[in-house]
């Protein structure tokens, strides 16, 4: 897709939301079974099933995937289409880009061995590795604006305004 075949499926969505902004907000959902006795939740993602354990650290299996991991997976492919997107608007050519999330966890937090130890990924890194037509001001400015409007990086980065859980029992 190029820059203005891209602009022509999205103008007439930004010209709904603006002019009726309610349609803007919508609901995602995942939604996984929880296997107690063997620490899996199976949750169905668009390429099939997955099963996500405990990682090795924490005593699980590499079999299964951690969650952590599927959280840096997400940032990579919500990156990675951002990008395409942000590269397609600006009109560079990209003959390729690899992107990597490295994020950094102390088990001790997830473990409870230290309470003062947070739960989750303390630091996150994202790398990109890219060939394009493109001098390095204009490769600094199209990955400013791949962290700019690329979902997963700003909910990570800024947190989300509302969290909350709820519990039906039967």
């Amino acid at each position: 897709m190029n820059s203005e075949q891209l602009k022509a499926v999205q103008a007439p969505i930004k010209e709904q939301y603006k002019a009726s902004p309610e349609l803007a907000l919508v609901t995602m959902c995942s939604e996984g079974t929880v296997d107690v006795a063997n620490q899996h939740c199976e949750f169905l993602s668009f390429s099939g099933s997955v099963r996500a354990g405990l990682h090795p650290a924490a005593g699980g299996s590499d079999l299964d995937a951690c969650s952590a991991e599927i959280l840096l997976d997400s940032l990579v492919a919500c990156a990675g289409v951002t990008f395409g997107a942000v590269a397609t608007n600006m009109g560079i050519l990209v003959r390729s880009c690899r992107i990597r999330a490295e994020g950094d966890m102390d088990f001790r937090g997830t473990l409870g061995i230290d309470k003062a130890i947070p739960v989750g990924l303390i630091a996150i890194r994202l790398h990109f590795e890219i060939d394009a037509d493109a001098n390095a001001e204009m490769i600094g400015k199209l990955i400013s604006l791949t962290e700019r409007y690329c979902v997963i990086y700003q909910t990570l980065s800024k947190g989300v305004a509302s969290m909350s859980t709820s519990s039906t029992s039967s």
